[in-house]
C-alpha cells in the first residue's frame, strides 16, 4: 500500500460514478467519461482520487454491491492502469465492495457509514489498507429528517474517538486510520458551521482528519457561488491544520 505524506495539505478529487450525486450525479457514468475526469483533477493538482458507485445525498436510495462494482470497476482497473503511483480511494459502506476494489488496486476505503458493515474490519485487517472513518447519523434516505445534538462538536468528537479505539482494538494499525466530522451528513445547517469553526477540536484525536464540504448545502447558505464558498471554506480548513480537503474541482486550491 502507499504511504501518503500529510506534511503539507493533500486534495482528494471526487468521480462519482452514479446517476444521481447531488452535484455531478450522471456526468461521469460511463466509465470514459469518469477515468478522463479523473485523469484531469490529477494533472490539476489532486493528490488522491476518491471513486463513488452509490450516491449518499440526503434522501438518496442505497444499491447493491453488485451494482456498486459495476460502476466502479472498469474506472479502478483503467485508472489504476495509466496512473500507477496516485492512491485511489473508494467511497463505500459494504465490505463486499471494499474487498473486491482493495484486490483491484484501490489504496483506501472512504467509509461514509462510520463502520456500518461488521466484515469491514476483518476486510481492512487482511488487506491493510487506508481507512476513512466518518461521523454520521441513520442512513442518507432518511438522516436529514431531524437531527439533534446536544452538543454536536463533542458527539461528533467521541463517536470517532470511540470507533477509531475500537478499530485500533481488533488490530487495525492506528496509522491507517483517518477521521472526518461528516459535514452534510444528519447534521443541520448550523451543525455543519459549529463543526467547520471547531475543526481544530479534532486534532486531539491524534489522527489524520479529512473534511468533505464541497459544494454542500450549508455552503450555498451563506454564499450564492456554492465554488467561492467552497474556497473560502477550504481556506479556513488549511488554516485550522485539516490534513485532507475532499473536492470537486482542483481550482478549489487555489
Amino acid at each position: 500500500m502507499k504511504t501518503l505524506r500529510l506534511d503539507s495539505p493533500a486534495w482528494m478529487g471526487i468521480v462519482n460514478v452514479t446517476p444521481d450525486s447531488f452535484s455531478d450525479g450522471g456526468r461521469f457514468l460511463e466509465p470514459s467519461a469518469a477515468i478522463e475526469y479523473a485523469l484531469r483533477l490529477i494533472e490539476e493538482g489532486a493528490d488522491i482520487i476518491d471513486l463513488g458507485g452509490e450516491s449518499t445525498r440526503p434522501g438518496s436510495e442505497s444499491v447493491s454491491a453488485e451494482e456498486e462494482l459495476y460502476r466502479i470497476l472498469p474506472v479502478l482497473r483503467q485508472l489504476r492502469k495509466c496512473q500507477p503511483d496516485v492512491p485511489i480511494s473508494v467511497d463505500t459502506t459494504k465490505a463486499a465492495v471494499a474487498r473486491e476494489t482493495l484486490a483491484a488496486g484501490a489504496d483506501i476505503i472512504n467509509d461514509v457509514s462510520g463502520l456500518s458493515d461488521p466484515e469491514m474490519i476483518t476486510v481492512l485487517r487482511e488487506m491493510g489498507a487506508g481507512y476513512c472513518l466518518m461521523h454520521t447519523r441513520g442512513i442518507p434516505k432518511t438522516m436529514q429528517d431531524d437531527p439533534q445534538y446536544d452538543d454536536v462538536v463533542g458527539e461528533v468528537f467521541e463517536f470517532l474517538k470511540n470507533r477509531r479505539e475500537m478499530l485500533i482494538e481488533s488490530g487495525i494499525k492506528p496509522e491507517t486510520i483517518a477521521v472526518d466530522p461528516g459535514l452534510g451528513f444528519g447534521k443541520r445547517l448550523e451543525h455543519n458551521w459549529q463543526l467547520v469553526e471547531n475543526i481544530a477540536y479534532f486534532h486531539r484525536l491524534g489522527a489524520p482528519i479529512l473534511v468533505g464540504h464541497s459544494r454542500k448545502r450549508f455552503i450555498a447558505e451563506r454564499f450564492a457561488d456554492r465554488d467561492l464558498g467552497t474556497r473560502l471554506v477550504s481556506r479556513q480548513l488549511i488554516e485550522r491544520g485539516i490534513h485532507v480537503l475532499r473536492v470537486h474541482e482542483m481550482c478549489h486550491r487555489h
